[in-house]
């Protein structure tokens, strides 16, 4: 059978469009291996270059008794559970839709097509003094149809809410090779069903993203950082009090000891609060910031503006480590009450943490040695259920993955997600078994 598929579709597409898996480099077959079963049979890499191409080869790909595994640039492939099939899996590549199909300066509003890096985006949009509002991992490389699927954001999120609040309008293939617009190009539209949320964070099991519209935002005069430090109590009650507070950071983020340190900011639990607005409001904001920490005993430092930026680089770097074999990262949930506390009691429990806690939206990420155990793993999911959060992972091991539900409690939703699934997806082509539940 899989040479007989083999013969059909390198009949069809020339090399451009269409690589045969003993074609693929060894050091490519080894980063989206991560995202398939072992002994799952892999076909090769098509590489649609418009979107006729891309539904013929999605139906081509449907009659010859193939699995379709989306990807842009494949900076999440380990993400999410192991596509497996007893179909043979093909890769649809998407890197080719790359274009600003259209920049809306004054409705701050864009639309690209899903291939395009955020990266690229972000420097088109910075030519009219914008930018999109999303800060997820491996921001040079992630894709925006990539970044939509895996709703990947950030410690933005506690200013501008999450990728779902981005997405205006979307277009997508369907199982059947028909192409399906919804939404729109405004800030507000209420027509039809909202087929964009539901899309995102959906790993790639309902559909091809091809083309977004999305929300944006004037660039702000200015940003600061202030980092507070001190007493893991007085950490604490800084974060309730910032919280509860007038003040409107961008992002409120707490970081485990060893994180800190490899940032060069101490040796315990720091809290990273940053503004950005005009000078005056910046300014203002940080000085009441340094005040709390004074009147609390914390010590309180401003990053230097040449700094500043290079800050949060680095953080977003020491949470999503470029070599991914050796590393375990999860995403976690909690209420922000208690976050310090279980930051306290993790890295007791838990070797080489890594932890970052967006205190606003109770998100964060934990970064983990690959040779921590399952029971481990558990045991932190347990201590985040307790408090009401979740934990599921993201990278790690296939070996791990398979001996854990990456995914943890599912709660009252599955029976409609796959419902969902079925409905959009009746022959389980796109992305089998690398959402909850196995969809």
């Amino acid at each position: 059978m899989q040479n007989t598929i083999v013969k059909e579709l390198a009949a069809r597409w020339d090399g451009d469009r269409m690589q045969l898996w003993d074609e693929v480099s060894p050091a490519l077959q080894a980063t989206w291996h991560r995202a398939i079963a072992p002994q799952q049979t892999v076909v090769g890499v098509m590489t649609p270059q418009t979107l006729e191409e891309l539904s013929t080869m999605v139906v081509q790909a449907q009659d010859l008794g193939c699995a379709v595994v989306p990807m842009g640039q494949g900076s999440k492939l380990g993400w999410g559970g192991l596509a497996h099939s007893s179909r043979p899996i093909v890769f649809l590549r998407m890197a080719p839709f790359n274009r600003v199909i259209d920049h809306a300066v004054g409705d701050l509003t864009v639309t690209v097509e899903a291939g395009l890096t955020l990266a690229e985006l972000q420097r088109s949009l910075a030519t009219a003094g914008q930018f999109l509002a999303i800060d997820p991992s491996y921001p040079n490389h992630a894709t925006i149809g990539g970044i939509i699927a895996t709703g990947d954001t950030g410690a933005l999120r506690h200013r501008y809410n999450s990728v779902r609040d981005m997405v205006l309008g979307v277009t997508f293939v369907r199982s059947d090779g028909q192409l399906v617009k919804a939404g729109g190009r405004v800030v507000k539209n209420v027509a039809g069903y909202d087929l964009m949320k539901l899309l995102t964070g959906s790993y790639g099991t309902l559909g091809v993203i091809t083309q977004v519209t999305l929300r944006v935002y004037p660039i702000p005069e200015t940003v600061q950082t202030v980092v507070l430090s001190g007493a893991p109590d007085r950490i604490g009650q800084a974060a309730q009090t910032l919280l509860n507070s007038a003040l409107t950071p961008i992002a409120l983020d707490a970081i485990s000891a060893r994180v800190s340190s490899h940032l060069q900011l101490g040796d315990a639990i720091a809290l990273l609060v940053r503004f950005q607005s005009i000078r005056e409001s910046v300014q203002e904001q940080s000085q009441r910031c340094v005040d709390l920490a004074t009147t609390l005993g914390l010590a309180a430092t401003i990053v230097p503006p040449e700094t500043e930026g290079d800050l949060w680089r680095r953080l977003g770097e020491c949470m999503t480590p470029t070599d991914q074999t050796d590393r375990i990262t999860c995403k976690i949930g909690m209420k922000s009450s208690g976050a310090i506390a279980q930051l306290l009691q993790w890295e007791t429990q838990l070797p080489g943490l890594g932890a970052r806690l967006h205190l606003g939206s109770g998100l964060g990420q934990l970064v983990l040695p690959a040779t921590i155990r399952s029971t481990q793993l558990l045991a932190a999911r347990s201590i985040c259920q307790a408090a009401g959060g979740f934990l599921t992972v993201q990278e790690a091991p296939i070996a791990l993955k398979q001996q854990m539900d990456i995914w943890g409690e599912r709660g009252a939703a599955l029976a409609m997600m796959q419902a969902i699934k079925q409905q959009f997806d009746p022959q389980r082509l796109f992305s089998p078994g690398r959402f909850i539940g196995g969809i």
